[in-house]
């Protein structure tokens, strides 16, 4: 008998850890959460109702610089903010990242294949009865080993930039 309350003890305990994370952003509390509440602009209604191709570095309709917003609301200067378009700091980057071309739909099908993967984590995980969070032992095994990395490339003789220690 004993034996069972301890256990029953123990689960109760594990219930009430409480270990929410960083990814989940939802607030605790009972009060108001400051970062919710966002000035928009007033409705408009468009000249046609179909959406816009996205653009790399373009702006929304609705929120024409959102970083310059947010520079704004935490007490800093908007008008340091690049406005629209890829900075000229990223160009070579950009420009090296689509050399081969870019997928137009890549959102809905990186979100389909995400799906799909969870989906087979969760069939071969039916011992979580529990209902706790498995977000890290599903992508461990696309988890990047960074000192391992910074290691390889230093032996083939790569510059890296300095690491913190281990």
């Amino acid at each position: 008998m004993r034996v069972v309350l301890c256990a029953l003890t123990s689960v109760a305990l594990m219930g009430c850890a409480g270990e929410r994370g960083l990814r989940d952003l939802r607030s605790s509390t009972g009060g108001p959460d400051e970062f919710s509440v966002v000035p928009s602009a007033p409705l408009e209604i468009p000249e046609t109702l179909s959406l816009p191709t996205p653009t790399p570095g373009g702006s929304n309709r609705t929120d024409i610089n959102p970083n310059a917003n947010a520079v704004a609301a935490l007490g800093g200067s908007p008008a340091r903010v690049f406005a629209g378009g890829i900075p000229t700091s990223d160009s070579a980057l950009v420009a090296r990242a689509s050399r081969y071309g870019t997928q137009a739909d890549i959102r809905p099908v990186l979100a389909a294949e995400d799906e799909a993967f969870r989906e087979r984590g969760r069939i071969l995980n039916v011992f979580n009865v529990l209902g706790r969070d498995r977000y890290y032992q599903t992508y461990a095994s696309q988890a990047l080993n960074a000192y391992g990395e910074l290691d390889r490339f230093r032996a083939v003789g790569v510059a890296t930039p300095s690491a913190p220690p281990r």
